[in-house]
C-alpha cells in the first residue's frame, strides 16, 4: 500500500505539471510518451512487440502526430500533416511486410496497424482539447471522468455490493459498485464543473450535460477497463508494466481513458460542454 500511495504522489505531482503547461510543447512530448507506451505494452503482452522494425515505425508515428500540433500552432510546417505522415506510415508498413513476409503475416499488419490507429485517435483527442479555450478544464473533467468513478465504485462495491458484474473477468466488480461509481462520477463532475465556474471564474459550462458525461463516462470508462482486463487475461499476464510501482503500466492506468477520452472531446465540438 505504501508503494502504491508513494507512486500515486509522484504521478499526481507530474500530471499537474504536466496540465500546467498543457498549451506548450512538454504537453505534447507527455502525450506522445503515453502512447508510445502503452502501444508498446499491448504488443509486448501480445507478443508483436517481436517485430520491432514494424513496432518502431508505429512508435514514430504516434510519436510525430502528438508532436505535430505543437509546431502547427505556431503557424508552421501545415504541409506535413496527419494526411501525409499517416500514408507514409501505412507505406512504410507495407514496405516492410514485403521484405519480411515470411515471418510478418497479414495478421501482424492489420493488427498492429490497427491497434497504432486506434490508440493514436483515442489519445489524440487529448493534445486537441489542450489548444482550446478552457483545456485545462476540458482535460481534467475527462481525467476525472476517467478515473474517479473508481473510487464511487469501489466504495460502493465494499459496503453494497452482493451482485457479481463480470465474475469471469474482474471477480470483484459488482453491479452495486457500478452504480455508486456511476452515481459518484456525475457528483464529482459537478463539484469540479462548480468550482471551475465560481471559484476560479472560468467560462460558463453546461452543469446538466456535465453531470451526465460524467456518469456516461463511468460505463464507458468501465468497458475500457473490462476490455484491457480480458486482454491482460488472454496473455496471462497481471499487469501491462511495471513504470508505476503498485499500479502497473501505463495501459493499466489509461485502459479507461482511451475511450472516456474521444467522448468527451466529442461533447465538446457538439457544444455541450461550454455554454
Amino acid at each position: 500500500m505504501g508503494t502504491r500511495i508513494k507512486s500515486a504522489a509522484v504521478a499526481i505531482v507530474i500530471a499537474v505539471i504536466i496540465l500546467i503547461l498543457h498549451n506548450t510543447f512538454v504537453f505534447n512530448l507527455a502525450i506522445g510518451f503515453i502512447i508510445c507506451m502503452a502501444i508498446w505494452e499491448v504488443f509486448k503482452a501480445t507478443g508483436y512487440a517481436k517485430h520491432q522494425k514494424v513496432a518502431i515505425a508505429c512508435y514514430c508515428f504516434v510519436a510525430i502526430d502528438a508532436i505535430m500540433p505543437a509546431i502547427h500552432a505556431h503557424n508552421k510546417m501545415w504541409f506535413f500533416n496527419s494526411n501525409l505522415y499517416y500514408l507514409l506510415f501505412v507505406i512504410a508498413v507495407c514496405v516492410l511486410y514485403l521484405i519480411d513476409h515470411k515471418e510478418f503475416t497479414y495478421n501482424d499488419f492489420f493488427v498492429m496497424v490497427g491497434v497504432t490507429s486506434l490508440f493514436n485517435y483515442c489519445f489524440s483527442t487529448l493534445t486537441n482539447m489542450a489548444r482550446v479555450d478552457g483545456g485545462v478544464f476540458l482535460l481534467l473533467i475527462t481525467l476525472c471522468a476517467a478515473w474517479l468513478a473508481d473510487s464511487g465504485a469501489y466504495f460502493a462495491g465494499t459496503f453494497l455490493g452482493k451482485t457479481p458484474l463480470c465474475p469471469e473477468i474482474s471477480p470483484k466488480k459488482t453491479v452495486e459498485g457500478l452504480i455508486g461509481g456511476i452515481a459518484a462520477n456525475g457528483i464529482i463532475m459537478l463539484i469540479v464543473s462548480l468550482f471551475y465556474r465560481y471559484v476560479t471564474n472560468g467560462r460558463p459550462v453546461h452543469f446538466v450535460w456535465i453531470v451526465v458525461a460524467g456518469m456516461v463516462c463511468a460505463v464507458i470508462g468501465l468497458i475500457g477497463d473490462l476490455t484491457a482486463s480480458i486482454i491482460k487475461r488472454q496473455t496471462g499476464i497481471k499487469d501491462y508494466g511495471n513504470i508505476m510501482p503498485g499500479h502497473g503500466g501505463v495501459m493499466d492506468r489509461f485502459d479507461s481513458v482511451l475511450l472516456v477520452a474521444p467522448f468527451m472531446y466529442y461533447l465538446y465540438t457538439q457544444g455541450l460542454i461550454f455554454a
